[in-house]
């Protein structure tokens, strides 16, 4: 579990590299073509088709905002924050735990939350195949989990502090005395795919994580415990973005919630709509990343 932690670490210093360097991020804001703007997107699922999604959702943007509007994948949420910091990327999509880091460290905007079933909130979960055995947490005791990203409230952050709520540990710094192994499978998918596949007991990953499974790998998986809710997914701004460019993509978005539009949301990681973003909605995942020592 060193390894892990390290692992860990070193996707935090990632974020917080800015500290030193802010002017950067600044003099990038300045010289910024007011006619463009550069989203990176998270490898939740299947990079192939996340690319194929980002040319149908970015030509309806740019055909929406008048603007040219470029996408790219990220490694995972540090690189995205990074990009963020250093001008390569103007607007990203985001979990909760990154965004509050990237919040703190490179005073990034808050834009907009992602909707599901009614609500700007979802949950982590622990997943587990149905002919496993496994019935309960307990049960993981030296098994192997895949977890999603180590920058990830319901990829990683609250599927583990459900351990911790069950007194299966202590700490999370614990969690390899609990179990045989623990991994980061890079998204949301690759965790599932690996539980669904046999390759690890468990994934620690989103409700919805399931969806990105084939039909009969869905029917042959189920969940043992759920999280407390966790504030929804966002689109966030790097600090300095100009104000007429993140008004227009702003009111893009949200002309998504129309009927007429709504056909996009499918190219754009599927959620129901958009509403701005509340950050004192987040202040639950600022106190978890503290308890982790993610954040000070």
């Amino acid at each position: 579990m060193g390894s892990r932690r390290n692992f860990v670490k070193g996707a935090v210093a990632a974020l917080i590299m800015a500290a030193g360097t802010f002017s950067s991020s600044l003099f990038a804001a300045q010289h910024s073509q007011a006619d463009e703007l550069k989203l990176a997107f998270i490898p939740q699922e299947n990079p192939e088709k996340l690319l194929g999604d980002i040319k149908v959702i970015t030509k309806w943007l740019s055909d929406q905002t008048g603007v040219e509007v470029k996408g790219f994948v990220t490694i995972d949420h540090a690189a995205a924050v990074e990009a963020l910091r250093n001008g390569d990327a103007d607007i990203s999509f985001m979990g909760a735990l990154p965004f509050v880091l990237a919040e703190k460290e490179i005073g990034a905007k808050p834009l907009l939350s992602e909707i599901y079933k009614g609500a700007a909130s979802y949950t982590g979960r622990i997943f587990v195949r149905k002919d496993s055995g496994i019935k309960s947490l307990a049960d993981l005791k030296g098994k192997t989990i895949a977890f999603a990203d180590p920058i990830s409230e319901s990829g990683y952050m609250y599927p583990l502090n459900l351990f911790v709520e069950a007194g299966l540990f202590a700490e999370p710094s614990d969690a390899g005395n609990f179990f045989d192994r623990s991994y980061f499978a890079g998204g949301y998918q690759q965790s599932m795919q690996a539980m669904a596949a046999g390759l690890v007991d468990a994934a620690g990953s989103s409700q919805y994580a399931d969806l990105l499974l084939t039909p009969q790998q869905q029917s042959e998986v189920i969940s043992i415990a759920e999280s407390e809710p966790i504030p929804s997914h966002m689109v966030i701004a790097r600090n300095g973005l100009d104000a007429g460019l993140e008004a227009k993509f702003v009111e893009a978005m949200l002309a998504l919630n129309t009927a007429e539009n709504k056909q996009y949301l499918a190219y754009i990681y599927g959620p129901e709509g958009y509403v701005k973003s509340n950050t004192d909605d987040y202040d639950g995942v600022r106190a978890l990343a503290r308890r982790y020592g993610l954040m000070k």
